[in-house]
């Protein structure tokens, strides 16, 4: 199947546009997380998460003014059309207790039926029960502190990993090539995640490191195709094997991202609240990859290699040349 028919457009002579683009939304994202934060899950910041079932619609507005923490108590609708359910949140202070934190949910389930929103019985005991808690969620902010650490550490590993992966398989400078792509989806993902104001969860996380290894394929599939070119295309500059790498491998590079963002898109609007988060993750980070793979990674490597001859046509010529010399001393 062939989107484009015998495309042949110069990529890299748009990398430094590419590049400043991607500057300005990186920057707009570190400036709002600078000046706003990045809002963080009860799962790293610590606290109490209840669910409530109504038996009829309420207005999210009506809740959270009957909650005692006000603004600072996080309510969404939760679960799908027609479900009832409000999600609450609220945020740990630093220095609660974990028999604190279980005591909140009964301190939100008092504050809802004081506002006449109950009354709201216990756990719901089947799906049909209505005014009822659905669920709880309690987080110690020692444990969100541990899995933060242990989220940052995984994606740095992934990244280590990645460099050292394409150094051996390809050369140093594919290798830092894919790091600063990949840098670049995440940080870009991150921008967006700041601009909408998503909470940084363990699903965020999860579609995080699922980018990192998505943008890693599609690149390492180009590089692939760059490397084949060198060895066809000897007498050609660095930039000319690169944008015909990418003009080659555009088909697949658009039908496979195309194909993945169409089901991600659908686990968004279909998948429920729950789910939210990490697929608005995937769709920006699946876009940015794409992006990044066709503009920046292979940019990055004809920025590195500057004007410096491709060493493989160097090293494929002196086979070539060496029975010339030896007939050179025959015929003397």
């Amino acid at each position: 199947m062939h989107i484009f028919k015998n495309p042949n457009y110069d990529f890299v002579r748009w990398k430094w546009a590419a590049i400043g683009l991607s500057w300005v939304v990186i920057l707009a994202g570190l400036i709002t997380i600078y000046t706003k934060g990045m809002p963080e899950g009860v799962e790293f910041s610590g606290g109490t998460i209840v669910i409530v079932k109504f038996a009829q619609p309420t207005d999210v507005d009506h809740v959270r003014t009957a909650l005692p923490g006000g603004a600072d108590d996080i309510v969404q609708a939760y679960g799908g059309p027609g479900s009832n359910q409000v999600m609450i949140r609220v945020p740990s202070s630093g220095a609660e207790s974990g028999g604190l934190l279980s005591s909140k949910a009964d301190e939100v389930v008092a504050s809802l039926n004081k506002a006449g929103l109950g009354p709201i019985g216990g756990p719901c005991k089947d799906q049909s029960a209505v005014n009822c808690v659905s669920g709880t969620q309690i987080v110690g902010p020692t444990v969100g502190k541990d899995l933060k650490s242990r989220g940052t550490l995984a994606t740095v590993f992934a990244l280590g990993g990645i460099l050292v992966y394409i150094a051996f398989r390809f050369r140093f400078s594919f290798a830092v090539g894919a790091v600063v792509a990949t840098v670049h989806d995440l940080l870009v993902t991150l921008a967006f995640l700041a601009f909408f104001r998503y909470d940084m969860t363990l699903n965020v996380i999860a579609a995080i490191l699922t980018i990192t290894g998505y943008s890693m394929n599609d690149t390492i599939v180009i590089y692939d195709r760059i490397r084949e070119n060198m060895r066809s295309m000897r007498r050609d500059n660095l930039s000319t094997i690169v944008n015909r790498a990418v003009n080659e491998m555009l088909d697949r590079t658009m039908i496979t991202g195309g194909l993945t963002l169409l089901s991600v898109i659908a686990l968004y609007f279909f998948g429920g609240e729950v789910l939210r988060g990490f697929a608005f993750t995937m769709i920006i980070g699946i876009i940015t990859g794409t992006y990044s793979s066709v503009f920046i990674a292979a940019a990055i490597v004809v920025i590195w290699q500057g004007k410096q001859p491709v060493r493989t046509a160097s090293t494929a010529a002196v086979p070539a040349s060496a029975p010339a010399r030896k007939s050179r001393r025959r015929a003397s």
